[in-house]
């Protein structure tokens, strides 16, 4: 059985006793203590099930690679799923309950699964699940919906509070072993800004473990003096608990800090996400024990030979009495030597090496403990616990056991691998040792930024450096080349470990292991892949390692491969008689481990989730009865209710008195992006579809705007301001997209083009003054000559009105006489305000986009988002006049010429009015005679936009229809969800004011 052990603990404090719950029974610790090693403390071997077997699940790690030992943490609206054992530290008053298993842990219905194992191997869900069809409805996907996850997701809200922090560094180190102190050290002597971040708890990584001397002292007193000497240096930051998650172009790296002092619905925050933005990374990340894959390699009591190291050492945690190691490299025996000196048992070392000779060999023989070489476990024995091993010569079948020993616990070593997924989520290669049996950094192929130069490396045991003097030296290696450094700024502090013998790449025990072993030798332990599975992977054709892990989800699992991968290539290579090199890796992608969603969205959240942006007018719309409308983020008045009116009887109002007398509209959400530079114009020639550089200062431009797909995307006014200074409007919810496609063209294509871009949406407020009366209200204001000649339609001016300095833009969107009069945002209130009061004498009220919608549509106006869906390209809404026909390309143009774009039976814009009068539904197709290839009748058009005209006195509407222009005056019919059809004659779209008069007034 696991017990704590008396003496031992360099991690806990045995004067501090913690209380705890597993599925509801009452368990003790230690401060210091992680989930995990309590669990051991307190026996409890079985933690949880596996995903497809749901087979026993014990604790195999000490670390983030830990794959089985996954628990639902707290309660109600502090739950957490999937938490790893092995880094939460345990919290007085913890509640833990295993997952994946019903209806208990230790009687698992789903443990069946076990039986119809033979039917159930690598992409049997290819191979099933298809006849009878019915069957996929009603049984098929209810089964797999229930039997999917694992974990319950949380049924409350999340009661946490979670942050966002920002670092800025020369060199950031990742990994707080004695690797990244030598180097934060060498980096902070040196002058650099340096920020060291550790994911536990504790400094020095595994060298206070593993007994290293480094400058003649034990590795934990020269870890304590490093710490110290980097804590008085004003130019480094240490930050422990924080793990480095995602590296990312740019010097742009994510790191998440789980503070230790937390408490549940406190203020202090759970989990913190570190933006950081350093000049170089370097890794100091370590390495990662190996399994082996034996029959049994899952059994609860099976653990990493380094974790059983760890818990003795570290937390005074015997995985049981009895421990047999089985190895295929010296660095197990440390295990064995170190089980010894907490008065343990090791009844024997299984080293699968034909011959091996070292001096940590030598130092077990002294020990009398029992070496077996040229020797395999066959198959290990127990169900919910290791109980004995039965061995076997290694290169045999194993189907002749040479000996059962019986034992409480295996520590299993099959090598270590650096830890290089942050090295390589930047494009850092990779090449095989194969001296070393495992995938290391290659220095010749570093991942390199924007100026072709290495901006990630790594150090120590993550470089593929495992003596703690070679570590050590190489820190200071790496730190000077990263700083790009003439000489070591410090020499490396000096360390000697016993020489280790040559590791055998096996994978497999033993060698010639039959399918009945290989079926119960476990690769991923969470996803239950097999040595088999990945075997028949290889017959059945998944040559590459990435349809391997997809056809078998090998390295799939919340460990993300960290203890699979390795091994599975190892096999599928052997499988596939190739070279290990060429059957590659897959790719490592961020975050190196699971990540809080409550630290990605930090405070955004509730109703700072996303912030409500409102114009400087909003307050004075909220008190004369706006009823809102949201658009994008914004809250735009729909219309200004009065006392006893209706919604539709308020717009109704609005569109006759602006078309009447006078109206305001809020314009100031209309995006306004600042396009300036010499090749400004050059610039928007390419994203407009018609010519913008031909635009005279002082005059303005209806533009559309498209995506490479040639699809309509975007429409407004453009304005130039001067030879190299455009203001380029955008649709409301388009404006911060629209900057962005800007930016991603000229950051990515157009780098070496001389334009800057700016949003500057709110940092104005726009008032549209619209109606018959509107320059009266102008001239009212003073300051300004707005005549027909002095500011002519499609013109703007600036200057002074009413004692506020302004730009009037002559545009229009509702075909009035219309001005939009652009102010500092902080000057909008009171011009709106002064605006209101001057325009009671000439009948001027407040209009909201109802109404705008409504006279746009009367005019025939497009707007993107109903004429437009993504489908849509300028061509089809009779706007063939606003493409350029003196422009070699812009964006879009030769989507524009493929086939389907030019197909004559594309749907073209027309206007649409009922024969009754009525509305149409919005969205309502047109149907044809006949029936397309699915037996659904024919369509040949849709509404686009439909209201009922105040102006009008009937229902109007737009639509694309097929042939549509050239089928003017046609009764064509629409559907409604009723079953019935509306008689429909296809018209002009510009329903009112067809000449402009108005308009030009």
């Amino acid at each position: 059985m696991s017990t704590r052990l008396a003496t031992g603990g360099r991690l806990i404090d045995c004067t501090h006793t913690t209380r705890f719950t597993f599925n509801g029974h009452a368990m003790t610790g230690l401060a210091g203590d992680t989930l995990a090693s309590a669990l051991l403390a307190n026996d409890q071997m079985l933690v949880g099930r596996s995903f497809k077997y749901h087979r026993p699940r014990g604790i195999v790690a000490s670390g983030p690679e830990e794959p089985n030992a996954l628990v639902g943490l707290g309660k109600g609206r502090f739950f957490e799923p999937n938490q790893r054992t092995t880094t939460t530290p345990l919290r007085d008053g913890a509640s833990l309950t295993s997952q994946n298993h019903w209806p208990s842990l230790e009687a698992d219905i789903g443990a069946l699964n076990q039986i119809l194992a033979p039917g159930l191997t690598a992409g049997f869900y290819y191979k099933t699940f298809m006849h009878p069809r019915p069957f996929w409805k009603h049984v098929f996907e209810p089964f797999i919906r229930q039997s999917a996850g694992l974990g319950k997701a949380p049924t409350e809200k999340d009661g946490d509070v979670y942050e966002h922090l920002y670092a800025h560094c020369d060199l950031l180190i990742v990994g707080g072993g004695v690797a990244g102190l030598q180097a934060a050290l060498a980096a902070g002597t040196s002058g650099a800004r340096v920020l060291l971040v550790e994911q536990t708890g504790h400094w020095g990584g595994r060298a206070p473990v593993d007994g290293a001397q480094i400058d003649g002292q034990p590795a934990d007193d020269w870890v304590a003096a490093a710490v110290a000497d980097l804590e008085a240096l004003p130019n480094v930051t240490l930050k422990r608990h924080t793990q480095g998650s995602g590296v990312y172009d740019h010097g742009y790296v994510l790191a998440t800090e789980l503070p230790p002092d937390h408490v549940p619905g406190s203020d202090n925050a759970r989990a913190r996400l570190w933006k950081i933005r350093a000049k170089q990374v370097l890794v100091a990340t370590g390495a990662i024990e190996r399994p082996l894959s034996f029959a049994g390699n899952d059994i609860p009591g099976v653990m990493l030979a380094g974790a059983v190291r760890d818990y003795v050492v570290n937390w005074a945690i015997s995985p049981g009495a009895r421990t047999v190691i089985v190895t295929n490299n010296d660095d197990a025996y440390r295990t064995a030597l170190t089980l010894l000196d907490a008065g343990q048992e090791v009844p024997v070392i299984v080293d699968a090496r034909e011959a091996a000779q070292s001096a940590l060999i030598d130092q077990a023989r002294v020990r009398g403990v029992r070496i077996l070489t040229g020797t395999a476990i066959a198959k290990v024995k127990g169900g919910k616990r290791v109980t004995g091993v039965a061995l076997c010569a290694m290169n045999t079948g194993g189907s002749a056991v040479t000996e059962i020993i019986d034992c409480e616990a295996v520590a299993m070593s099959g090598g270590w691998s650096p830890a290089v997924h942050l090295f390589s989520h930047c494009g850092g290669k990779l090449y095989w040792d194969d001296a070393r049996a495992m995938f290391r950094p290659d220095p010749a192929r570093l991942p390199t930024g924007h100026d072709g130069q290495p901006f990630v490396r790594t150090a120590g045991a993550a470089n593929g450096h495992f003596d703690t003097g070679a570590i050590l030296h190489d820190a200071v290696a790496a730190t000077q080349a990263a700083l790009k450094l003439d000489r070591a700024p410090i020499a490396p502090s000096q360390a000697q470990d016993p020489a280790e013998g040559p590791i055998a790449p096996i994978w497999v025990m033993p060698a010639q292991a039959r399918y009945e072993l290989r079926s119960k030798m476990w690769l991923d332990f969470q996803n239950d892949v097999k040595v088999s599975d990945v075997q028949l992977a290889a017959r059945e054709g998944y040559e590459s390692v990435e349809h391997t892990k997809r056809y078998t989800t090998l390295g799939m699992a919340t460990d993300q491969g960290k203890l699979s991968n390795i091994n599975g290539l190892a096999v599928l290579s052997e499988a596939l008689d190739k070279p290990i090199p060429e059957v590659g890796t897959t790719t490592f992608r961020p975050p190196y481990t699971p990540v809080p969603m409550g630290a990605i969205a930090g405070e955004a959240r509730d109703a700072a989730f996303q912030p409500l942006r409102r114009t400087p007018m909003h307050e004075w719309h909220a008190t004369h009865g706006a009823h809102w409308e949201p658009v994008g983020h914004w809250r735009r008045p729909y219309c200004y209710l009065r006392a006893g009116e209706s919604i539709d009887e308020a717009v109704h109002r609005e569109v006759k008195n602006t078309r009447q007398a006078l109206g305001f509209l809020d314009a100031s959400t209309l995006g306004k992006i600042i396009v300036k530079g010499p090749d400004a114009g050059r610039f928007l020639d390419m994203l407009y579809t018609n010519m913008m550089s031909s635009l005279k200062p002082g005059k303005c431009r209806y533009g559309l705007m498209c995506t490479e797909n040639g699809f309509l995307t975007d429409d407004g006014v453009v304005a130039r301001i001067d030879d190299d200074t455009f203001l380029c409007h955008t649709t409301t919810g388009g404006a911060d997209r629209i900057h962005a496609h800007m930016e991603d063209w000229l950051q990515c294509e157009w780098w070496d083009w001389k334009v800057y871009t700016a949003n500057v949406t709110e940092q104005y407020a726009q008032i549209a003054v619209v109606g018959p009366n509107a320059r009266k209200l102008l001239d009212k204001l003073g300051g300004m000559d707005v005549s027909n000649a002095a500011l002519p339609f499609m013109g703007w001016i600036d200057g002074t009105l009413g004692g506020f300095p302004v730009r009037v833009y002559r545009i229009s969107f509702s075909g009035e006489l219309s001005f939009e009069v652009r102010v500092a945002a902080g000057q909008g209130r009171a011009l709106w305000d002064r605006m209101m009061e001057l325009g009671l004498h000439l009948g001027g009220m407040p209009y909201g986009t109802e109404a705008l919608h409504i006279m746009r549509a009367e005019k025939g106006f497009i707007m993107i988002g109903d004429e437009t869906d993504g489908t849509v390209i300028p061509q089809d809404l009779g706007l063939g006049w606003a493409i350029s026909k003196k422009k070699t390309d812009y964006l879009g143009k030769r989507a524009q010429q493929r086939a389907h774009m030019v197909d004559p039976n594309r749907w073209q814009l027309v206007g649409l009015e009922t024969l009754d009068g009525t509305v149409l539904p919005d969205g309502a197709y047109a149907v044809g005679t006949g029936d397309n290839a699915h037996g659904q009748r024919k369509t040949i058009g849709r509404v686009t936009s439909t209201y009922m005209s105040p102006t009008l006195g009937r229902g109007i509407a737009m639509g694309l229809v097929e042939h549509g222009p050239d089928r003017m005056g046609e009764v064509i019919q629409f559907a409604t969800t009723s079953g019935m059809t509306i008689d429909t004659r296809i018209v002009s779209p510009v329903f009112f004011d067809p000449e402009g008069e108005k308009l030009n007034a």
